[in-house]
């Protein structure tokens, strides 16, 4: 049975004593002085029991907890202040019963427990759990002293050694008091080793994450200390760190070029983004490059425009022969920019054959404005992202061609040029045309958004030259925004002038040959243009010069020759047999054989009309690889020839009887166009009224069904080609006589062109009566 006796209490705040501990307290409250000079006076015991709630300044015997610690005062201090420290060893466990006095201090009545229990083999498995945590606590912990572990794992008693080692934990209140309160050594010890091992878990935890932040700081310290280190290195040979040399020079950049606001503020929040990243970041490199590409444009930068009208001409006549309408094109450009500021550039688009000069021209455009040229072929562009660029966020996104070119131009005035935009496809990728509505809109072109630039670009100060070979590849809307100028082929009067001007003089630098060891006769590039080249440029002409230099070149250095002359006699022997065949006019007038004029993208051309009319039952045999607009050209005469018959002097039932073959030599060229009609007709004509055609004479012309003739197009080129074969007459519509301007006085001074509106004009002037 529990003793029972009545001692004085002293309430503690946030502390909690075990028996068998020595621990300093400091009491500074009245009743608690008052508690421990009573203890002094008698036997100097005094009850230790907690508060529940340490903040509590007046604890009621309702804020303490009932069990406690009976303690013995070894040693009692007062400091200054009033107040007192005593020393205090834990004797045994104790409840308090009843309080017996309230005042002056807590005097309780308690009663006293005993740890003297039986030790059976359970209690035994306990203790030694408890010991074996207790080790791997202190090892883990390093809280107390190795010394400190020795005494307490000496100690048998089991009581003791819960309270021992319970006192050398860091817990809780709540758990402390929750040891106090196990009377049982059995509950004590089940108690001691659940908190033992919660304690060993929160232990592991803290010691996995004291690596993992310590490695880390480690890393983080060893970085410093090396960063610490390149900079005292470069700071001892003037060098800057790259990173903060790199902003700083962004920002030298920034103050030094001159920017649009809008520009300007973009570029400060990619230096502060780019600023604030660290450096080994993958987006840096991403922004490092979007702020060249900002740097490198030419926000406000321009050439001047040189505005001599004489000088320009002089630059354009000097590079180009002929080409008259693009010439006065530009000429009249300079002309308005000399008066006004404020007009836009114009879209110019050069339509002709290969090899006509429109490239060329483009870049002697530049040269005579003393603007920069830029060049940008669109041949095989399929994809939009090639115009308007690639978002930011895809891997390796550059601008589009147009910003890199005006890049490459570093003005924002330059001639840029569009090559070969009626090359240009679509696919899924989208449509590369549409993108370019914005680029060469003047209306929309100066703020123009790309979609890695981000920011909008004025290009409505750039004088854009677009290139192509034929207008009818070319989409409608793009076509809209252009100003077209045709370049027809070259007279062979014009390409002979343009070898002589430019190409030999050209290839013989371009051959290391000298003006005196070369020399072309007269009517040697005459022949080479008659015998070599079939073009309305002069491509393949300059290639043939070239392939003369070269011959010459070998002769020079390898058979010691001082001087080579190439003439219309030995050229056979340099460039081999005559490539084509010139065609000739026919030498007698001949029945249902005519001569039409048609178009190629290579120029113009003759198309000899042959028809022969055979026994049959009234089929049309159409031959020579016609395409279908010549056969309903050839339908649309032959219903005219019939519903004219008895004005023409031919049977009524002719085509019952007769079957007509209209044939075009030359069958593996595929022919197609409507411009045959009235040539078609002529040949059937002739040879159902056995009628001879005239032989000096070729015709173009489309014919309807009640005898319109109709016009047609590329006057010039066929005009040209009748030219060369030695014509003296052709028979076109009489509205194609605005095309007349177009063609070269000196070709029209040895032609004779007759205008017609009707197919009875055509048979009157063709026909030998």
């Amino acid at each position: 049975m529990a003793k029972k006796r009545t001692i004085p209490l002293l309430p503690l705040r946030g502390i909690l004593v075990f028996p068998y501990m020595i621990i300093h307290l400091d009491v500074g409250r009245e009743k608690s002085i008052s508690a421990l000079e009573e203890a002094m006076v008698h036997d100097r015991l005094i009850m230790l029991a907690t508060q529940v709630d340490a903040q509590n300044d007046q604890p009621e015997p309702e804020d303490i907890f009932h069990i406690g610690t009976v303690a013995e005062i070894k040693q009692l201090l007062k400091l200054p202040g009033g107040t007192i420290r005593v020393l205090v060893e834990g004797l045994y466990r104790a409840e308090i019963t009843k309080y017996k006095e309230l005042a002056p201090f807590y005097q309780v009545e308690i009663s006293e427990f005993d740890d003297n229990g039986v030790k059976t083999p359970e209690i035994e498995a306990l203790t030694r759990t408890a010991v074996h945590q207790f080790e791997q606590w202190v090892k883990l912990s390093k809280k107390i002293p190795p010394e400190t572990l020795v005494s307490v794992v000496v100690v048998e008693e089991p009581g003791r050694l819960s309270d021992l080692i319970a006192s050398h934990l860091s817990l809780k209140i709540e758990d402390k008091q929750a040891l106090l309160d196990a009377i049982e050594i059995k509950d004590r010890l089940e108690k001691l080793c659940e908190i033992l091992g919660r304690e060993m878990e929160i232990l592991e935890l803290e010691k996995k994450i004291n690596v993992r932040v310590r490695k880390q700081m480690e890393k983080t310290q060893k970085e410093y200390y090396l960063r610490e280190q390149l900079k005292a290195i470069q700071k001892e040979l003037g060098e800057k760190d790259d990173r903060i040399s790199e902003v700083a020079e962004y920002r030298e950049r920034l103050k030094e070029q001159a920017f649009p606001t809008e520009v300007a503020e973009k570029i400060n929040k990619e230096i502060e983004r780019l600023e604030k990243m660290p450096p080994m970041v993958a987006e840096s490199g991403v922004i490092r490059t979007y702020l060249d590409w900002l740097f490198a444009l030419p926000w406000a930068k321009q050439t001047e425009d040189s505005l001599d009208i004489a000088n320009a001409q002089a630059i354009l006549d000097e590079d180009h022969y002929g080409l008259g309408k693009v010439k006065e094109r530009i000429l009249e450009y300079l002309s308005i920019r000399k008066l006004t500021e404020s007009m836009k550039g114009p879209i110019l688009c050069l339509v002709g054959p290969p090899g006509v000069g429109k490239t060329s021209l483009a870049r002697s455009i530049a040269r005579s404005m003393d603007r920069k040229f830029v060049r940008v072929s669109l041949g095989g562009v399929r994809d939009e992202a090639e115009i308007r660029g690639h978002r930011r966020t895809y891997v390796g996104a550059l601008p589009g061609r147009i910003i890199q070119g005006m890049r490459t131009a570093t003005s924002k005035n330059p001639v840029f040029l569009l090559d070969e935009i009626d090359k240009m496809s679509a696919d899924f990728r989208g449509d590369p045309s549409a993108a370019l509505l914005e680029v060469l809109d003047p209306e929309q072109n100066n703020t123009f958004s790309d979609h890695y630039v981000e920011i909008p670009f004025d290009l409505s100060r750039v004088l854009w030259v677009v290139t192509a070979n034929v207008m009818h590849n070319i989409p409608r809307p793009l076509l809209d925004r252009m100003e077209v100028i045709n370049i027809a082929g070259y007279t062979d009067d014009e390409k002979a002038q343009i070898a002589k001007r430019y190409l030999i003089g050209k290839q013989m630098r371009d051959h290391g040959l000298k003006e005196k060891q070369v020399v072309f006769s007269e009517g040697t590039i005459q022949k080479v243009i008659n015998d070599y080249t079939r073009e309305a440029g002069v491509r393949n002409l300059e290639r043939n010069i070239a392939g003369l230099c070269r011959k010459a070149a070998r002769q020079i250095v390898q058979d010691k020759r001082t001087s080579i002359k190439f003439t219309a006699q030995n050229l056979h022997t340099f460039l081999g047999a005559p490539k084509y065949r010139q065609r000739q006019a026919e030498a007698i007038d001949q029945v249902g054989v005519s001569t039409g004029l048609a178009w190629t993208e290579v120029g113009g051309d003759v198309l000899p009309t042959e028809v022969s009319v055979l026994k049959g039952k009234g089929k049309l045999i159409l031959t020579g690889q016609l395409g279908e607009v010549m056969r309903e050209s050839a339908q649309a005469g032959l219903s005219y020839i019939r519903g004219r018959a008895s004005q023409l002097g031919i049977d009524l039932e002719f085509y019952e009887n007769n079957d007509i073959h209209i044939h075009l030599p030359e069958g593996a060229i595929p022919k197609d166009g409507p411009s045959a009609g009235i040539t078609m007709a002529t040949a059937v004509v002739s040879a159902l009224t056995s009628k001879p055609v005239k032989n000096d004479l070729a015709m173009t012309g489309e014919i309807t069904l009640r005898g319109r003739v109709l016009p047609v197009g590329g006057i010039k080129e066929k005009v040209l080609a009748a030219h060369r074969l030695g014509m003296k007459k052709i028979i076109m519509p009489k509205e194609n006589k605005r095309d007349m301007d177009e063609i070269p006085n000196n070709v029209k001074r040895n032609l004779e062109f007759i205008l017609v509106e009707h197919m009875d004009e055509v048979l009157q002037h063709a026909l030998v009566n």
